[in-house]
């Protein structure tokens, strides 16, 4: 039943919803600008539990990140460094596999590879990682490379986008992140994100990747310079793809973090905006399957709450976690699989456990006693 709304913008939209008919761009830019926060939740969360009933996905993952040396200079990042920098750090190919080797169990499902944009690692480099890790690490799937990193590496080795998947699928890679979208608009990403590939170039990447059998995830980063009007453009562009390929698995809002950037006179997000972000993109990407409350971005108790309005899917272990972090992000690195059962089953929702490609995963008394 749904509460009284008390924004009339809202009331076509709540038909819509209903009637299971899709929402204009028009319709995005009330559901950002309406303050009835509650209804724009609550049908969300009618759209969430219609695809998805009670469940909430989870994964036992851990993030490798090989390198912050990064050739770009993004005012949105407080990771990459240059080369020069006596902080920053790349780490040799036995150095990737022993990290990966850490707390390593059968419980792990996943790594999660992505790092800088380092001018001297190659193709050849990322095929040796990703073929040593799948050689040490059979079982494990490899989402590896945000659609950034795969057009810097086209590039720099002169050859095609759809070349340079082949390489990376052939040596081991099973799905991509989705990571690097920011905000496709042209005027945003001139001044966030201009050493980038823009959003254009994005959108293709990820269409390649689609059309060669490479599942992938999106995001889009929000709480800086971009309008309500940026946002939607964004997320209907998405689903426009998604409409062509079928390859994207779930979204991902990313909530900016300014502290340690360029940009750190900007404030944190709201606890508010984060819940909205996630409400907006389940009702606007009607044609994606998961919508992900990030607990590492928006913290535990945020993610909880996501759950209600749209989310469907938490994340997973992590293990280590720099590029938020080194954002000034005050969240844990790590929730065993005990936390993320209790933090979901907390939130009145039922936990399921994923691999990667949302195929559920069933474990014995035996197995969970070696969880991560």
């Amino acid at each position: 039943m749904l509460p009284r709304i008390s924004d009339p913008r809202l009331r076509p939209v709540a038909d819509k919803v209903a009637n299971g008919t899709r929402l204009s761009f028009e319709d995005g830019v009330n559901l950002y600008r309406s303050p009835d926060l509650l209804a724009v939740g609550h049908l969300a969360n009618q759209v969430r539990e219609r695809l998805n009933g009670n469940r909430t996905y989870f994964n036992v993952n851990r993030h490798i990140n090989p390198t912050d040396v990064c050739v770009a200079a993004c005012k949105l990042c407080a990771f990459g460094k240059q080369k020069r920098n006596p902080t920053a750090y790349t780490m040799s190919l036995e150095q990737v596999w022993h990290t990966a080797g850490i707390g390593y169990s059968e419980e792990i499902s996943e790594f999660h590879v992505v790092g800088g944009l380092h001018p001297e690692l190659g193709l050849d480099w990322f095929a040796k990682m990703f073929g040593g890790l799948k050689q040490r690490f059979p079982r494990v799937h490899l989402k590896a490379l945000t659609m950034v990193e795969i057009g810097y590496l086209a590039r720099r080795e002169g050859i095609s986008i759809q070349e340079t998947l082949e390489r990376l699928r052939d040596s081991g890679v099973d799905s991509l992140p989705g990571g690097g979208a920011e905000i496709f608009t042209e005027r945003v990403r001139r001044i966030i994100c201009d050493h980038k590939i823009d959003g254009d170039e994005w959108i293709e990447t990820a269409r390649t990747a689609h059309n060669l059998g490479l599942k992938s995830n999106a995001t889009m980063l929000y709480g800086h310079i971009e309008t309500d009007e940026d946002r939607v453009d964004h997320l209907l562009r998405l689903r426009a793809l998604q409409d062509d390929t079928g390859g994207f698995q779930t979204f991902i809002p990313l909530a900016f973090h300014p502290q340690n950037t360029p940009m750190h006179h900007l404030p944190m997000t709201s606890g508010f905006q984060d819940i909205r972000a996630i409400a907006v993109a389940r009702l606007l990407l009607d044609n994606f399957p998961h919508i992900k409350a990030y607990w590492i971005m928006m913290t535990p108790k945020i993610a909880q709450v996501a759950q209600r309005f749209g989310a469907d899917d938490i994340d997973g272990t992590v293990v280590e976690e720099k590029i938020y972090h080194d954002a000034g992000a005050k969240t844990p690195q790590v929730l065993r699989r005990e936390q993320l059962l209790r933090l979901i089953r907390n939130s009145g929702r039922e936990p399921t456990e994923r691999d990667t490609l949302y195929r559920e995963v069933r474990r014995d008394e035996a197995t969970l006693a070696l969880a991560v």
